[in-house]
């Protein structure tokens, strides 16, 4: 999940090597941290929060298999 996440991110901003996921793993959730360049926040959030959620509702799908929780957080 972490590579997806980190695929599909990569895919929407400008500067690409500056995106970052980190993974932590609790009991029944996953937390994964995205990181990315602040002129690209606008482009990962999207107007109204649109793009912030189809990424969590792509990576939540692609969890349902593992049977695991997964939160996905946008950081600065």
């Amino acid at each position: 999940m972490k590579e997806l996440l980190e695929t599909i991110a990569k895919a929407l901003v400008d500067y690409p090597e500056e995106v970052s996921v980190t993974e932590i793993e609790e009991d029944r959730a996953i937390i994964l941290e995205l990181k990315v360049s602040k002129d690209d926040m606008g482009k990962v959030i999207g107007r109204q929060g649109r793009i912030a959620k189809a990424i969590r509702t792509v990576v939540k799908a692609s969890a349902v298999k593992g049977n695991k929780r997964v939160v996905v957080e946008i950081l600065q």
